[in-house]
């Protein structure tokens, strides 16, 4: 359920979406689309909610390329950062121990658990390798359910671009 209108949704802010908002510009054309949208999500949408990441999104920003990494941290700073909890670790082996996600994402599945503990409305990414994949995703939202907790929904900057 979301929140009244006079509440600003809540998005948790996963680590693709800092990655291509400061990217240098690709010469692929879809990633640079989403480049140019995530761009304009975080410079017209992003102050419409109360956002926040965790310190897994701080530390997977903080790697790589020492200026690429000091420029995601900078785009970060003053978002409100949540620890990884131990409640956050059981949940998210939960989802992959119940098949939602594969083994190999266990850092997606901590994501998600972790969006669905802040009582997120949305999970923001680009990561539709195991995150916003239609074919995860049922299960992501029933197995949640079931383990007692609200899924966010899931989704890309471009769904959340807003109607103006």
């Amino acid at each position: 359920m979301l929140r009244s209108t006079r509440m600003k949704s809540r998005i948790y802010i996963e680590t693709s979406v800092v990655s291509y908002l400061t990217s240098r510009p690709s010469r692929d054309l879809i990633v640079a689309a989403h480049q140019e949208i995530t761009r304009e999500w975080w410079a017209h949408r992003r102050n419409d909610f109360t956002i926040a990441v965790s310190a897994l999104v701080i530390d997977e920003a903080s790697r790589g390329d020492p200026d690429a990494s000091q420029q995601r941290l900078n785009e970060l700073a003053g978002i409100e950062s949540m620890m990884i909890s131990p409640e956050a670790v059981t949940l998210a082996e939960a989802l992959v121990a119940r098949g939602a996600l594969p083994a190999k994402a266990r850092a997606d599945a901590v994501h998600v658990a972790l969006a669905a503990l802040w009582k997120a409305d949305y999970l923001l990414t680009w990561n539709c390798t195991h995150i916003a994949n239609g074919e995860t995703l049922p299960l992501v939202e029933s197995n949640l359910r079931d383990l007692g907790h609200v899924p966010p929904r899931i989704l890309t900057p471009l769904e959340m671009m807003g109607t103006n």
